[in-house]
């Protein structure tokens, strides 16, 4: 049955380029999940966009002298080229900066309020007397009072990974303070400000946390399940700042709604305008039903799972009780970098764009879904690049394509040969790969994306066995017809391969799936292009599936097909770049 799958995918903050550890917290594991849900048939819609408004976007500002709205539209284009060259497949990749998402996010925060799931109060906020500011939360750093880590943000702890108020902070210090200036001078002051009430939600959230141990991760649920255990409180919606979206009431020309609390919206507001793009208006409603063939997977890295568990169903169900929820957000651990966490500050970071000149695309696709962060954090180093490309993309599952489809052109008149009676190894190899659909399917509908792949190298690596004892290459000479047989054999359950591996690796299965003789694309294009609103035009990603027939299904390959010349899929990399990428590290 043809399931509505909508792909949410964590919006990243747009005050800088992503790096290696961003791409596998979130952005790698929604395009694989969405490239297999399209292939099985079902009905897709993976949205994302560049967060505008984060403070991060301010802070770096402030740093560089130049404005928020620079520094936003520089990351934005980077953005977008990297998903264009990595192959992330969104149906949207906007922003938070368009009028659709200013409108749709005053109407969630004017419906809450007047249905009373928001109130105002006057809380404690920390303000620099130095600046003459209140100083957002992602301006201070301090001492976490619950781990005790010494760099915790004023809004969270990366550490622990708990939601904090910058007032708990112990020993806060300012952001904007230069190594020469003197302390900043940080005092308590009281603001008025809108506040969601979240414990209005706490009955409702449980309910909808009861039956989540049975398909969630257990790390997720156990966060979940502590966080409402413990009570929720209200949390301030809004901040004194100058950059955001305005409160949609009079008298408050100094707030903007919080990033918090718009950023979650982008996912609705971005169905809309994909909807609206698309010159069918309504249609993102259908993806917006509740309804068990509609299903909401959100994609996000750990520290993010709050706010996609909690914070976005409570005000989903404040806004229209008639929306679905999330239905899974398989959020992720972390990716370090040679024993290290990522940090922008001490330059210690593989940017994506920085790899994309470099290197081609799928072999960092497989390295990072072989070693993906699902239950525990995970290390990348430049050395099992090396090795995991040399070794096992290229050995293992180049290999045996090239190899086979070289063979084959040479010697059968560049055709799939004509097969003649399958002995016993020749029809399980054959069933072993078509039973994989099953295996690697049911993986991945788990979001279970390492057991996935390593199923398929692991029927990859049969298939390298059974070419070691049939011998295609000497049996040619004395049994042409049983070489063909081999060949034939082999060529199958390469063509399954194509397509267990293309959710992973889509370049270099789409130049399979061509080499194989197939017309069509099977990777589709992700494409820049530029939208026209009201008052101001904006860029975004746009995913363009391509005229194809590719389905999650064995092999339909027959004998006399016409083959197209084969070409390696991957490039052997020299060990001594994992020793030059590495000294690169730490450096500006």
């Amino acid at each position: 049955m043809t399931r509505k799958i909508l792909v949410s995918v964590a919006w990243p903050y747009a005050n800088g380029p992503l790096h290696l550890g961003h791409i596998a917290g979130a952005y790698l594991t929604a395009d694989i999940f969405a490239r297999f849900n399209r292939l099985i048939g079902n009905d897709v819609l993976m949205v994302s966009g560049s967060d505008s408004h984060g403070t991060p976007v301010t802070v770096t500002a402030d740093e560089e002298g130049i404005t928020a709205r620079e520094v936003f539209e520089r990351s934005h284009a980077t953005f977008l080229e990297a998903w264009q060259k990595l192959g992330i497949s969104f149906d949207l990749f906007t922003h938070t900066d368009t009028e659709n998402h200013w409108a749709v996010s005053q109407d969630i925060f004017l419906r809450n309020l007047t249905k009373g799931n928001i109130y105002k109060a006057t809380e404690k906020q920390v303000y620099c007397e130095t600046d003459a500011r209140f100083l957002p939360d992602r301006y201070i750093n301090g001492e976490c009072p619950y781990c005790h880590f010494a760099r915790a943000r004023g809004d969270q702890c990366d550490n622990c990974g708990r939601v904090l108020d910058a007032t708990e902070l112990i020993n806060p210090k300012c952001k904007l303070a230069k190594p020469s200036d003197p302390p900043h001078k940080l005092v308590v002051r009281e603001s008025e400000h809108f506040y969601l009430d979240l414990g209005k939600f706490e009955k409702p959230l449980l309910d909808y946390l009861s039956d989540k141990d049975s398909y969630w991760k257990s790390n997720v649920v156990a966060f979940v399940r502590n966080w409402l255990q413990a009570g929720l409180h209200g949390r301030a919606i809004t901040r004194d700042m100058d950059w955001g979206i305005t409160l949609p009431i009079p008298g408050y020309d100094s707030k903007r709604i919080y990033v918090w609390f718009e950023a979650v919206i982008g996912y609705y507001s971005a169905s809309i305008e994909w909807a609206r793009n698309h010159g069918t208006p309504d249609k993102w409603k259908e993806w917006w039903v509740k309804d068990d063939n509609v299903r909401g997977y959100y994609f996000v890295g750990k520290d993010n799972i709050p706010f996609h568990t909690i914070i976005w169903p409570a005000m989903l169900l404040g806004y229209d009780e008639n929306l679905p929820l999330p239905y899974d957000v398989p959020a992720n651990e972390f990716l370090n970098l040679e024993g290290r966490k990522f940090s922008k500050s001490e330059h210690w970071a593989v940017w994506i764009n920085d790899y994309l000149k470099s290197y081609d695309p799928d072999p960092l696709r497989y390295l990072l879904s072989a070693n993906m962060p699902e239950f525990a954090d995970t290390d990348f180093t430049w050395l099992e690049f090396v090795r995991r490309n040399n070794n096992e993309l290229i050995a293992n599952w180049g290999n045996l394509a090239n190899r086979v489809l070289t063979f084959t052109y040479k010697n059968f008149d560049q055709c799939v040969p004509t097969p003649g009676e399958l002995t016993d190894a020749d029809r399980a190899l054959i069933e072993k790969s078509e039973a994989a659909f099953a295996s690697v399917g049911d993986a991945l509908g788990r979001v279970r994306f390492k057991e996935a792949i390593g199923i398929a190298m692991d029927v990859a690596r049969e298939g390298n066995q059974y070419l070691q004892i049939a011998e295609p290459w000497k049996t040619i000479k004395t049994d042409r017809t049983r070489a063909a047989t081999s060949l034939y054999v082999a060529l199958r359950v390469i063509d399954n391969l194509k397509t267990l591996f293309y959710p992973f690796l889509p370049f270099s299965s789409n130049d399979l799936h061509r080499q194989l003789g197939y017309d069509g694309d099977l990777l589709g294009e992700v494409k820049i292009e530029t939208f026209q609103e009201s008052t101001r035009s904006h860029t975004a990603a746009v995913y363009y599936p391509g005229q194809h027939s590719q389905k999650w299904e064995p092999s339909q390959l027959q004998p006399g097909q016409k083959l197209r010349e084969p070409k390696a899929l991957f490039k052997k990399l020299d060990e001594k770049i994992a020793e030059e990428e590495k000294a690169k590290l730490g450096k500006a």
